[in-house]
C-alpha cells in the first residue's frame, strides 16, 4: 500500500466523521468517499495482477491470497427473540432469524418493527413520494 492509497482512506475517514457532525456538505462526502472506493479498486486490482503474473514463481502467496477470500465467520452473536430475552444456541437463532424474515413475506410485523412504527409517528404516509430528476439518473 502507498502513501496514496492511506491518504484517500484517511480523507474519507475525516469526511464521514465531519458529514455526520454537519460540518461536511454531502456532495463533498460523496466525492471523498468515490475518491477512496476507486484508489482501493485499483490497489485491489493491482495486487491481484501482481500475483496472477508470478503465480508460477510465487504459489504460496497466490494461495495464501486465496485462503484469505475463503474465509468465513463461524457464529452469529447472540440475538434478541420475540420476549427480548438474549437468545445464544445455534438452533434459537436460526429460529429466530427463520421468524424475522418470514414475518416480512408474510405482512406480520414482529413487536420490535411495531414499537418503532407507532415511537415515530405516521407523516411519512401523506407525503409525495420523491422523485428523480435528469441530472441525477
Amino acid at each position: 500500500m502507498n502513501k496514496e492509497f492511506l491518504g484517500k482512506v484517511k480523507q474519507k475517514k475525516e469526511a464521514q466523521r465531519g458529514w455526520k457532525q454537519g460540518q461536511v456538505a454531502w456532495e463533498e462526502y460523496r466525492e471523498t468517499v468515490q475518491a477512496a472506493r476507486d484508489q482501493v479498486r485499483k490497489a485491489k486490482a493491482l495486487i491481484e495482477s501482481k500475483l496472477a503474473r508470478d503465480v508460477k514463481d510465487k504459489k504460496k502467496s497466490f494461495y495464501r491470497y486465496v485462503s484469505d477470500k475463503t474465509k468465513n465467520r463461524k457464529n452469529v452473536s447472540p440475538l434478541q427473540n420475540e420476549t427480548g430475552d438474549l437468545v445464544t444456541q445455534d438452533m434459537e437463532k436460526a429460529e429466530v432469524l427463520n421468524d424475522f424474515f418470514a414475518s416480512v413475506f408474510t405482512g406480520k410485523c414482529l413487536s420490535h418493527t411495531a414499537q418503532v412504527t407507532e415511537g415515530k409517528g405516521r407523516d411519512w404516509e401523506n407525503e409525495e413520494p420523491p422523485t428523480v430528476g435528469k441530472d441525477q439518473v
